[in-house]
């Protein structure tokens, strides 16, 4: 990163930081949380205590982010991610059901699932308080809370953890929204690599017939409409999540992301999801066969 630019995103972590102190005590947010996440901004470890770093691993020589390299536990991390309306919860939960079936030990976790700041969010967005840097810490805090205790002691324990979002969503969102790229990017460094991410790609038009087609309207900051980019919530929908997309694009490169084409059927979709479950799977059976942690797993 430039100089410039990492001056750029340092600011605007410690500007996020401030904010989100300013916003959160009345909403009845974790004290000790706020001050985790500008710590998190300004490129610290996941907790003021140390045991984050224990954990994750925070210091010079191992701040370069963790979603470039795999993680080193048993148990194997699948992840979702696309816009809203692209079908990608409700093929986990397909992927789900299977594995359960077949005798895989699962763990489900989504995003903004926390209960660390789940108050905090859905008050800030009834009453319009987040500006951009200060949601995007909320989602960063709620993903450092679930990695800590619904994340990590499932992979070490062996099992398979199903992540509906991961890091990728604040990569996409946030940036869409403003915030600076190199900034969130340092700010999730702590994430751990998913063996498997799927993206499920879908048209807008597609996206928002199916959105509607459910609930009679758009949600307000599903629509970015804290923008200001219309005042039509279809015009703005469809303005904001193009912006999603094309960074979606772009992370596919970047992180290695598998492209599914979610116009399809749900169950062809579900077919080519088990097709490269499999793939991942292939040394954590002969693993579970030796023993090495658990009972053999059925044949799929």
């Amino acid at each position: 990163m430039s100089g410039r630019r990492a001056f750029a995103a340092t600011a605007q972590g410690r500007k996020a930081g401030v904010e989100l102190m300013a916003v959160t005590p009345k909403d009845g947010f974790d004290a000790q949380g706020a001050l985790t996440a500008a710590n998190l901004a300004c490129g610290g470890s996941v907790n003021e205590d140390g045991q984050a770093r224990e954990e994750i691993g925070s210091s010079e020589s191992t701040r370069r982010s963790l979603l470039l390299s795999p993680h080193p536990y048993p148990g194997r991390l699948i992840a979702v991610e696309g816009i809203d309306g692209s079908g990608k919860s409700t093929q986990l939960i397909l992927l789900e059901r299977w594995l359960r079936a077949r005798g895989y030990p699962v763990r489900f976790t989504e995003w903004n699932s926390s209960r660390l700041v789940r108050q905090s969010l859905r008050r800030g967005k009834r009453k319009n308080l987040l500006t951009p840097t200060t949601f995007s810490l909320l989602h960063a805090v709620d993903f450092a809370d679930r990695l800590t205790y619904n994340i990590l002691p499932p992979l070490k324990a062996g099992m398979i953890v199903l992540s509906d979002r991961y890091a990728y969503t604040a990569f996409a969102r946030d940036v869409a929204r403003g915030v600076h790229p190199e900034w969130v990017r340092k700010v999730y460094s702590f994430a751990l690599r998913p063996d498997l991410t799927l993206y499920f790609r879908v048209p807008i038009t597609v996206s928002l017939e199916r959105l509607l087609s459910g609930r009679a309207k758009l949600k307000y900051h599903e629509a970015g409409m804290d923008l200001g980019l219309s005042s039509d919530p279809a015009e703005s929908f469809a303005v904001f999540q193009n912006r999603v997309l094309d960074i979606y694009d772009q992370l596919t490169v970047e992180f290695g992301l598998r492209t599914i084409d979610a116009t399809g059927e749900i169950l062809d979709q579900q077919r080519t999801v088990r097709r490269m479950v499999r793939e991942i799977l292939r040394d954590y059976d002969r693993e579970q066969a030796r023993g090495n942690h658990g009972a053999a797993i059925q044949s799929s």
